[in-house]
């Protein structure tokens, strides 16, 4: 009994120690796609390219993290168009490029995405709707708030937030040390925080988790506020990233926020996350959208790229190609009469 325990306490360190197969396929993918911009494109590598490219894929990494809590709960949030841009409007249109109003301004933006997070949650964890269902309802809420604040009309950025999210230190955009940092504190909760256990534990087995006295349907919804709050860091670095935002600047963020999070390995069905992977994703989405336009390749090809990248995720990761190479192998070739 005593060495059954050590074996399967060893074989939990080995498990915990092993480099996750989405980190090294997101990886190696990522240097393969540099390797190649610099072969074919440079010009979308060069310093001015990249200092463009980066603030963007900032944005995308954290968007990516939250999405990340969520399908780690079994879920999926399409609320993400409205949950960005109305945080773009709340921080851009309230202050009016008055500096002094824009910490009022973040206030207001963090409540919307907290009342957007539980509203959310109530729907999913606690009323069992369909997650793409509730969270597009809310996104048509979201996008009303949108429209009742804005007007549809733009509002420039204060300097203020301009020279914070759309700055740059040591060489580097600013919103890139926001997204390390999003990055740090997620990873740690996840994976150093008995907390984090318990939410990767009940995304794996709700019904498992339940029967084990956890509390299914808070995870559920603490999962869908974090996201949301990441929504709106996001939105709030690209309202001082960009000039003068639109109203409708979210649209963009769907489709990649998804991929990445597929890209990066953490499965549809729930379960465990890999924060690090998704991070390198959007690093890999922004760089190949980089690479396309250097190449002058139009925009609807540009988004069936994004879409082929997710679908080569949720094929890379979730066909059993073992089983594949099987049936394969124990086919008999046709016998010649």
């Amino acid at each position: 009994m005593q060495d059954a325990t050590m074996r399967d306490s060893k074989a939990v360190t080995r498990s915990r120690m092993s480099v996750p197969k989405g980190f090294v396929t997101v990886t190696v993918s990522t240097i393969a796609l540099f390797l190649l911009s610099t072969a074919i494109a440079p010009s979308s590598v060069s310093q001015g390219a990249l200092l463009g490219m980066l603030p963007f894929a900032a944005v995308l990494a954290i968007v990516g993290l939250g999405q990340m809590l969520v399908v780690q709960q079994g879920g999926i949030d399409l609320s993400i168009p409205g949950a960005v841009s109305l945080a773009i409007v709340v921080v851009s249109r309230v202050p009016n490029g008055d500096d002094s109003v824009l910490v009022p301004a973040i206030f207001l933006a963090v409540l919307f995405a907290i009342a957007a997070g539980l509203v959310n949650g109530l729907l999913v964890g606690r009323l069992g709707l369909n997650s793409i269902i509730a969270t597009l309802g809310t996104n048509a809420l979201l996008f009303g708030a949108v429209l009742g604040i804005s007007g549809g009309s733009p509002r420039r950025t204060t300097d203020l937030l301009a020279s914070i999210a759309g700055g740059v230190s040591a060489g580097i955009p600013n919103s890139v040390f926001f997204a390390i940092g999003t990055l740090v504190v997620v990873a740690l909760l996840l994976k150093r925080t008995a907390s984090g256990r318990r939410f990767e534990a009940t995304g794996a087995n709700p019904n498992t988790a339940l029967v084990a006295g956890l509390r299914v349907k808070l995870q559920q919804t603490a999962a869908y506020v974090w996201a949301q709050l990441l929504f709106c860091l996001a939105g709030i670095l690209l309202a001082g990233i960009t000039a003068q935002p639109t109203a409708f600047q979210g649209n963009s963020y769907l489709l990649p926020a998804v991929a990445v999070v597929v890209l990066g390995g953490t499965s549809l069905l729930g379960g465990r996350g890999f924060p690090i992977s998704t991070v390198v994703a959007a690093l890999f989405l922004s760089q190949l959208d980089q690479f396309v336009l250097a190449l002058g390749v139009p925009y609807a090809v540009r988004t069936l790229l994004q879409a082929a990248a997710l679908a080569a995720g949720v094929a890379v990761y979730t066909i059993d190609w073992a089983a594949v190479r099987q049936r394969f192998s124990r086919r008999q070739p046709a016998q010649v009469a």
